[in-house]
């Protein structure tokens, strides 16, 4: 449904973007995810047609629209800040650009209304509404002419951490219901693995990963995209030997076994393993305790391995001083 490829922009001497390729099949939603300046939302908006590209195409459901205007590509955009009217009601901000005689606006309205949980409310203006109602009626607003795509620009960023939580819970079900292929821009990383079928993590206008949530959590090809999405362990080490797709990876003078990855024997790499992939209470090592953090429903520990920082989780007080542990998975990514 959306395909960009080799896709290059430049401002002036930065380079925004750079041979950036990807493709949505039919009803997927996608999460551009990145920190801030990757190039994420440069990438939206030559989807969009807000920008050019230096170089490289856009398709849309197979068909060239590098060169069509915005409103010519058929793709809905849900803007940060909403960009809603604030002299025109609810009703009429929805309807806003609908093409259908006015008996079928109406209803279209109505139904678009009564799908987002907004019954009732056309005649409101915008300043009447929470800002949890008004990123509804945004929403609305962009899936009124049925686009092939939905762009949404960070939607949720204004809202407190609570509503954020409830919203994107709504938008993924709304979504869902809808078949709609949406490409979702983001740095929530809980955000993106909460509402994506598929997550794209970019770095200085480059896509470092794409993959499934589970996958790209578990299995991040690289040191960024390890650190990035999460808390991470990362213990510089040698690939010792190699067995199929399992290693030996040698840190610090031990031998701790690891995910091959695409790692191969010799190789620099990295240890890689989450917080609460240690087992604490018995196993082949022992840390000590630098601090500890309480933090609800789990303790945050940090700890020091020979001398290398560990990170991990406990659903109990921890020790004072030291303690024995093991880890339970661990991955090798190769040193970039």
């Amino acid at each position: 449904m959306l395909e960009v490829r080799s896709l290059t922009k430049r401002f002036g001497s930065v380079v925004a973007v750079e041979d950036f390729s990807l493709a949505l099949p039919d009803g997927e939603i996608l999460a551009l995810l990145g920190p801030s300046g990757c190039g994420k939302t440069t990438v939206l908006r030559i989807v969009a047609g807000l920008e050019q590209p230096d170089a490289g195409r856009v398709l849309l459901a197979g068909r060239d629209a590098t060169d069509r205007p915005p409103e010519k590509r058929g793709v809905g955009l849900v803007f940060q800040s909403y960009a809603l009217f604030p002299h025109l009601s609810v009703g009429a901000n929805v309807a806003y650009g609908l093409r259908f005689r006015r008996g079928d606006r109406k209803r279209r309205v109505r139904e678009l209304l009564e799908l987002v949980g907004l019954a009732g409310y056309e005649r409101r203006k915008p300043h009447q509404l929470s800002a949890g109602q008004q990123q509804r009626v945004a929403l609305a607003r962009a899936i009124a002419p049925e686009p092939r795509v939905l762009l949404l620009d960070e939607p949720l960023s204004a809202l407190d951490a609570a509503l954020r939580k409830d919203l994107r819970a709504e938008l993924r079900a709304l979504l869902g219901k809808l078949g709609m292929t949406a490409l979702y821009v983001t740095h929530d990383q809980e955000e993106a693995l909460a509402l994506a079928d598929r997550v794209a993590v970019m770095r200085e206008g480059r896509l470092e990963q794409v993959a499934p949530p589970e996958d790209l959590y578990a299995k991040p090809r690289t040191p960024f995209v390890a650190s990035f999405l999460g808390r991470a362990n990362l213990w510089p080490g040698r690939v010792a030997s190699v067995d199929g797709d399992r290693a030996v990876v040698e840190v610090a003078g031990e031998r701790i076994p690891a995910a091959r990855g695409e790692c191969r024997e010799g190789d620099e790499v990295f240890l890689f393993f989450r917080p609460e992939w240690v087992e604490v209470g018995e196993g082949p090592f022992t840390a000590e305790i630098q601090s500890a953090e309480y933090l609800g429903d789990r303790w945050e520990l940090r700890a020091r391995f020979h001398g290398l920082p560990l990170v991990l989780v406990m659903g109990e007080a921890p020790p004072r001083t030291t303690f024995p542990f093991a880890v339970s998975a661990a991955q090798a990514i190769r040193r970039k």
